[in-house]
């Protein structure tokens, strides 16, 4: 009997270990048996509702890959005696390191340069100035494990650091907080997302936001697409209301709004914030070591209801 179902695109490097666990590995949650099933090992991209969860009666964990679960409803989960984990911690670097990346690419035009560069550019003359970075004010939007990750990152460029965040943190002497977004925004150059995804967060960066943050500003979102209001960032994108963006996230995706490939004051990637060999080597780690507790009735590493 089936204990384990695994849902999702596994790539060797965790699909080996999950079938040696005994699970049954699936692409569509629709194809997973049902009878015996206890744990749940998550890396789909559809919702996880109680109407899911009912098709599983024995079900007791559900192990999602990844650190975001607005995916998952959790207090359905609770409801229901099950327990919910998800991956965090191991991916903080990675997904810092993209940001600051996308802010330099952005600010400094980097897609821009090396096309300039490409083939020699004698006969294309300098290339234009850009932006200077290096002590620009930078806004937090959520300072939990990566938003601090990033926060650090732009102070080693020093950068005046500013966040918003359910209740101010302990952070190092300098950090501002702010109990607003609009009012980080008004007092920052950069806005990094960072917040958890999900209903409480679902457009957090309004309209208003992105006015406060003004004709120089640039947004940089590896948080979830649903945290901005995207009609609104490409509105001020397109008519010089805002300076530029990076974004790894978006609504919709993987496929993701025209307009932005007309835009030349974007970077763009795909979800790819903890893309790196070793980072998600670590989630299918942690996932099935989350399963294996739960079916050793030990305690979870990161449960998360």
């Amino acid at each position: 009997m089936t204990r384990i179902v695994a849902v999702g695109q596994f790539t060797d490097v965790d699909a080996q270990p999950l079938r040696e666990m005994g699970a049954e590995i699936v692409d569509d949650v629709r194809d997973a048996p049902t009878d015996g099933v206890t744990a749940l090992a998550w890396k789909g991209h559809g919702p996880v509702d109680g109407a899911l969860m009912d098709r599983f009666p024995e079900l007791g964990l559900i192990a999602n890959y990844g650190v975001g679960y607005d995916s998952i409803d959790v207090e359905a989960a609770s409801a229901r005696g099950i327990a919910v984990t998800n991956t965090p911690d191991v991916l903080n670097d990675d997904v810092a390191d993209l940001a600051v990346a996308m802010l330099l690419m952005q600010g400094r035009r980097m897609l821009q340069g090396h096309a300039h560069a490409q083939g020699g550019w004698g006969g294309k003359g300098e290339f234009p100035l850009n932006r200077k970075l290096s002590g620009s004010r930078a806004g937090i939007l959520g300072l939990g494990r990566i938003g601090h990750e990033i926060a650090d990152r732009l102070a080693a460029f020093k950068m005046e650091i500013h966040y918003w965040s359910r209740k101010a943190k302990d952070t190092p002497a300098g950090w501002t907080f702010h109990d607003d977004p609009v009012a980080l925004a008004r007092a920052v150059d950069i806005l990094v997302v960072s917040t958890v995804g999900g209903a409480a967060t679902e457009g957090i960066v309004s309209a208003e936001v992105l006015d406060a943050l003004g004709p120089d500003g640039i947004v940089i979102n590896i948080s979830r697409g649903t945290t901005i209001d995207e009609d609104a960032l490409l509105d001020r994108l397109e008519d010089g209301r805002l300076a530029g963006a990076g974004l790894d996230v978006f609504r919709g995706e993987p496929d993701i709004d025209p307009r932005f490939s007309a835009l030349d004051n974007v970077v763009l990637q795909p979800h790819q914030g903890s893309g790196t060999h070793a980072t998600r080597a670590a989630m299918g780690r942690l996932q099935r070591d989350n399963v294996s507790a739960f079916l050793a009735g030990k305690p979870l590493l990161t449960q998360v209801n």
